[in-house]
């Protein structure tokens, strides 16, 4: 869901944080707070992870692909807008952008008023998606890992207090 930008980018980041912080990052980003769901399947060009990936003006950032994604259910156009237009389907199950954020358990990521909260600032996708100096660096890491662990936190108290069904469900559909 978000990079670490490490050991991408011809380098250019692999310095500006120690080891510690590194592999601190990387295993943050990859606990389940750091993943999101898309239509894995390709149809007519990128799949949306795909697109968010090689995108050079989102360069894989979940705050920026959220943008994108809260403009769609406005109709408006963004860098990501036929890769989601592709899987519109897909984002009309959720009917709109609030019943989204609540149905992937992304409060944190957004305002009171369901605007993105962004890791680096954002000048409407004119600003270079990626950190610009060390201190931006940080500041981007340092605002991935806050959400990350407030989603992991949301995600956990959902199971705890649905955790009687899930099991149910679970022993419901157990392979026999």
């Amino acid at each position: 869901m978000c990079p670490h930008f490490v050991g991408k980018y011809k380098g250019r980041y692999d310095d500006w944080l120690s080891e510690e912080e590194k592999e601190q990052f990387k295993h943050i980003v990859r606990t389940i707070g750091g993943h999101i769901v898309f239509p894995a399947h390709k149809k007519n060009g990128f799949t949306i992870n795909q697109a968010r990936g090689v995108n050079k003006k989102i360069c894989d950032r979940f705050d920026l692909t959220l943008e994108c994604i809260r403009l769609f259910y406005i109709g408006e156009q963004s860098p990501l807008y036929d890769a989601i237009l592709r899987y519109e389907n897909f984002f009309y199950l959720f009917k709109d952008f609030k019943n989204y954020i609540k149905f992937f358990l992304l409060q944190d990521f957004v305002d009171e008023n369901y605007q993105i909260i962004f890791c680096l600032p954002f000048e409407n996708f004119e600003r270079s998606p990626l950190p610009q100096n060390i201190e931006e660096y940080k500041a981007y890491k340092s605002n991935t890992i806050n959400l990350i662990l407030k989603r992991n936190s949301r995600i956990l108290n959902a199971f705890h207090d649905h955790s009687d069904e899930v099991l149910l469900l679970v022993k419901e559909n157990e392979v026999k």
